[in-house]
């Protein structure tokens, strides 16, 4: 960010009156590209913003304070700018056929880790829908630590998910790894996931920041939570503004589990950003046994959504079986939910 400082870059907010049009808006854009800088529109409940990025020395503040429908023009001084509470003050609502992220209901992303043969696959989307899931997930390619284990079905796989949304209407969620996959990905899956290992894999969040998609964007494995909303920044900043972050674990002195759960992060996403957070309790603990009471937990701390593993018979899954949940055992978790949704004031 350094560097980005002594050039110059940054954002300035300009706040439009009540009361503007989409012409007033265009008007205010157009004198925003003529200075040399790019317009990012925020429309929110009350008040309509337009970022102005680039080298602030280019800003004529005086020039847009002119304009009659502009009210101020502010500096955003978060080093993440689009991805702000200061740009964007009510939260993001990302719709994805008839469900709606980050509304109040709690979304819940389920199936397995990797998609392996249409029967896995098919027999956990029915399982899971029936159970309550909105969304199925399943990985196509696989980023696996040891180049032998498996690695997905690529293309095979995107279109056993597709089979697997025509037949019970659940919106897929996917992987995709490097930006040559991403048009290939985003042909077939609702939802494109950024993994843990490429959250700073800075051309692939350029790629997915330039599809009409949602992206469900993974903390890293040591990422702090500035790196995890620069990061957003940089998909936000490519012009997609459909973005969900998710906590997934990272890595402590914990030995009893696979990564430790930092929960603190929802609550402190939320005060920083207008962007809705997911939890991941399967990888942020690495055992079936430890998923629902941490999903559970999850939704107690504000968490907008969940993604769950689950597989119809994990001792024989290719990837992830000790942290898949069994179907009757994701219908378990749902039934808990419910009562604690409500209790904070959410649905499920």
């Amino acid at each position: 960010m350094a560097a980005k400082q002594q050039t110059g870059e940054g954002t300035m907010i300009v706040v439009l009156k009540s009361g503007n049009t989409a012409q007033d808006i265009e008007h205010v854009c157009m004198k925003i590209r003529k200075m040399g800088l790019r317009p990012h529109v925020s429309k929110g409940i009350e008040r309509t913003i337009v970022g102005a990025i680039g080298n602030e020395a280019l800003l004529k503040v005086d020039q847009l304070e002119a304009i009659q429908i502009v009210d101020k023009v502010v500096p955003i001084m978060k080093p993440y700018k689009l991805v702000s509470r200061e740009f964007r003050e009510d939260n993001t609502h990302i719709k994805i056929g008839n469900v709606t992220i980050g509304s109040g209901a709690i979304t819940v992303i389920a199936g397995p880790c990797s998609v392996e043969s249409r029967e896995q696959l098919l027999q956990t989307a029915r399982e899971v829908k029936k159970a309550g899931a909105t969304l199925l997930r399943g990985g196509a390619f696989k980023p696996r630590t040891s180049p032998y284990s498996f690695q997905g079905l690529g293309e095979d796989g995107l279109k056993l998910l597709a089979l697997a949304r025509e037949e019970t209407g659940l919106g897929i969620v996917t992987e995709a790894m490097e930006p040559s996959v991403v048009p290939l990905v985003a042909r077939y899956a609702d939802v494109i996931q950024i993994g843990a290992r490429n959250m700073q894999n800075y051309p692939l969040l350029k790629a997915v920041g330039k599809v009409n998609k949602p992206v469900l964007l993974k903390r890293g494995l040591c990422a702090t939570m500035n790196e995890l909303l620069m990061s957003a920044e940089y998909i936000l900043s490519e012009g997609n503004h459909q973005v969900i972050l998710c906590e997934r674990g990272i890595r402590t002195f914990c030995e009893f589990c696979r990564n430790t759960l930092d929960l603190n992060i929802v609550p402190a996403v939320k005060k920083e950003t207008h962007l809705p957070i997911f939890v991941d309790p399967s990888h942020g603990t690495g055992k079936y046994d430890l998923v629902i009471p941490m999903a559970r937990a999850a939704v107690a701390c504000g968490a907008d959504g969940l993604i769950i593993e689950v597989h119809p018979n994990p001792e024989e899954a290719s990837s992830d079986g000790d942290q898949s949940l069994t179907p009757k055992n994701f219908a378990k978790l749902m039934k808990e939910l419910t009562p604690i949704a409500k209790a904070v004031g959410r649905t499920l």
